[in-house]
């Protein structure tokens, strides 16, 4: 099941934080099933100081 995912970067921090806890081994796994543009959402938390940890599979 998709769903929409957020625009707020605060919420889509929290929304993608929580879905590769649960559901996907990476970000790129996240964005493949999710049909989501990674430079979209790298570019979008990036912009508020928030970046992506493979090792942890996670943004902080």
């Amino acid at each position: 099941m998709n769903y929409r995912i957020p625009n707020d970067p605060y919420m889509l921090l929290s929304y993608i934080n929580m879905m590769l806890r649960d559901r996907y081994s990476s970000l790129e796994e996240f964005c493949l099933v999710n049909d989501a543009d990674i430079s979209e959402i790298n570019a979008k938390l990036n912009a508020e100081g928030f970046e992506y940890n493979e090792k942890l599979n996670q943004f902080r």
